[in-house]
């Protein structure tokens, strides 16, 4: 059964599909984030901005929330930058044929050259 391989990394390494879902999945999650944390600041600033005790008070669970959010952030990028690591290294233990599949680990494929 073939894999679908993407060669997205510029040197030539293939990544398997699962890797390339799990990053893109990832990517999409801190954007989703990032822009709720755009309408929260929005919202904060409008209710700086109105000096209304009760929207001040508000500002507080908001501005929490968005450290929340910038933590979840923060921990999608770690988790990304340590899956990406993992994915390069399983990938360099070989030649630069190897195959990175989700479950960390580098299968080797051999390809035809193009002429």
């Amino acid at each position: 059964m073939e894999r679908d391989t993407f060669s997205g990394l510029g040197n030539g390494t293939q990544v398997d599909g699962k890797v390339f879902q799990t990053f893109q999945k990832s990517f999409v999650q801190v954007q989703n984030i990032l822009d709720q944390n755009r309408l929260l600041i929005n919202e904060i600033n409008q209710n700086h901005e109105s000096k209304i005790p009760d929207n001040l008070s508000r500002n507080v669970g908001l501005i929490r929330e968005l450290n929340n959010n910038i933590r979840r952030v923060v921990d999608l990028y770690a988790d990304l930058s340590c899956n990406f690591t993992k994915s390069v290294d399983a990938s360099s233990e070989g030649d630069s044929s190897g195959v990175l599949r989700s479950d960390g680990k580098a299968s080797h494929k051999r390809s035809k050259p193009h002429v």
